[in-house]
């Protein structure tokens, strides 16, 4: 293959290499296969396709990696650019190692045609090979059009840097063929992605992004079947969880407050953030042992769960669940968003997905009910005849068909349309009902809950689970 010259970088931009050594351990990277144009490694020089192949160590676990070089013929993909990325997934796959990919591609390369669109197939069938299997992460850091967007997609984690975007047709294609003027940013940057479940995570820059694919590979195992690394175990930090929930169930608060007084350090790697806020995602770590985190978010509609809520949840159970990370669900909602357009949306579907994701999933699931859990919201949020294996609930929580003032108004309509003081009868109903139906003791004694706890007791509650769903012994136990 003949050497072809590359175009001066700026400084802000580094190259492929800089990126994997980046990710990598110091001194642990090794190229294994070259495609990158006339460069130089080490002592020798190599021509190539575009892109750069290597293993090397994260953590000092083994990781294969690629890199693609976007000032060569735009990071666009031909035949031998594939060939690259596809024998970096395949070495992927023997040794059992996750993937982490640093893409900046136009796409497929018009000059080869057919032989570019197979390249992408290849590496389309190696990503999905490979899902469940290993964790594979990808990184994309300037503009990626394409099958360049398609591949990201495939993987289990997306990062995007602030500058970048991702697309199916460009701005010229859609100008031409809709007549809508629009920029990359405006068609497929983060701030469009971060918002419709595209993208995990958004960082500054290359060093940013290679830090976070550092944490998340920390947090995962190197493949299934496996258990994820633990770490020495840190107190949590900041106020009791006691002190965090307004007793009233009408005021908000941020439930990533809750997971931060439970878990180490009061660390919470939460993904997607920017994504149907009012479901939280990520993980964590606790005792020691990563953790997947799912939470409802009264700061965002109430704590309600809609349709995309429900698809973000599923997706994560469903990816905890492959690399065996067990799950940890706070649970405070009103139910299910109600009304015309999530009936259009599919609402029934998108619910059907998450009780899907929880009923199958077989790694430990623990349940804590926060303040309040009605309807179907409270079968869907991993509860025990859903398979949950522990559920507990706070002091003062509440979990029924739906909430004592609905309930009565349903109930006792007639009564109250008749009475003098209707709304001193609906009161005094409404804590009769809470009492003899709703209240966190009555689910108890009934069986649909294992332990009614105190709040600041939840850290040890859940450690002690995890460790017996997991099997720990005691001298195992940090």
């Amino acid at each position: 293959m003949s050497t072809v010259a590359v175009a001066p970088r700026p400084s802000t931009r580094p190259a492929p290499l800089e990126r994997l050594e980046m990710l990598c351990d110091p001194g642990s990277l090794h190229v294994i296969r070259s495609a990158v144009a006339s460069w130089r490694m080490g002592d020798r020089a190599v021509d190539g396709d575009g892109v750069l192949g290597a293993a090397g160590r994260v953590g000092g676990r083994p990781v294969f990696c690629f890199a693609q070089d976007a000032s060569y013929a735009g990071g666009s993909l031909g035949e031998m650019h594939a060939d690259t990325i596809v024998r970096v997934l395949r070495l992927a796959a023997k040794a059992e190692a996750p993937v982490v990919g640093f893409v900046e591609s136009a796409g497929a390369r018009m000059q080869e045609g057919t032989a570019a669109l197979a390249g992408y197939g290849r590496i389309f069938h190696e990503h999905v090979a490979l899902s469940g299997r290993v964790p594979q992460i990808s990184i994309v850091l300037g503009t990626s059009a394409g099958g360049g967007s398609y591949a990201p997609a495939l993987t289990d984690f997306t990062i995007m840097g602030r500058d970048a975007a991702m697309f199916l047709t460009g701005p010229a294609v859609v100008r031409d063929v809709m007549g809508e003027d629009i920029d990359a940013a405006g068609l497929g940057g983060p701030r469009v992605h971060e918002r419709n479940g595209v993208c995990h995570l958004v960082v500054e820059d290359a060093a940013s992004a290679a830090t976070a694919a550092r944490e998340l590979l920390s947090l995962l195992p190197s493949h299934a079947g496996v258990a994820p690394p633990r770490r020495a175990v840190v107190e949590s930090r900041g106020p009791a969880p006691s002190a965090l929930v307004p007793r009233e169930g009408r005021k908000v608060y941020d439930v990533r407050d809750v997971v931060g007084s439970v878990v180490d350090g009061s660390e919470f790697l939460e993904l997607s953030p920017r994504w149907a806020r009012n479901m939280v995602t990520g993980f964590a770590r606790l005792e020691g042992r990563p953790v997947g985190v799912i939470a409802n978010q009264p700061r965002h509609l109430g704590g309600v769960i809609d349709a995309d809520a429900a698809v973000k949840a599923a997706q994560f159970v469903e990816k905890c669940d492959a690399f065996g990370v067990p799950l940890v669900v706070f649970v405070d909602t009103p139910g299910f968003l109600p009304g015309r357009r999530q009936e259009a949306v599919g609402v029934i579907k998108a619910g059907a997905s998450l009780l899907h994701a929880f009923a199958r999933a077989s790694v430990p699931r623990i349940t804590v009910i926060l303040r309040k859990a009605y309807g179907g919201a409270y079968i869907t949020m991993n509860s025990r005849d859903l398979g949950a294996h522990l559920n507990f609930v706070w002091e003062g929580a509440e979990i029924g068909v739906m909430g004592a003032a609905s309930a009565v108004g349903i109930l006792h309509r007639r009564e109250l349309a008749a009475a003098e003081d209707p709304d001193g009868l609906r009161d005094r109903l409404a804590a009769d009902y809470s009492g003899a139906h709703l209240a966190a003791s009555t689910a108890a004694r009934q069986g649909f809950v294992d332990e009614v706890i105190h709040p600041d007791a939840t850290r040890a509650r859940l450690r002690w689970g995890l460790d017996a769903l997991s099997g720990t012994r005691p001298e195992e136990i940090a």
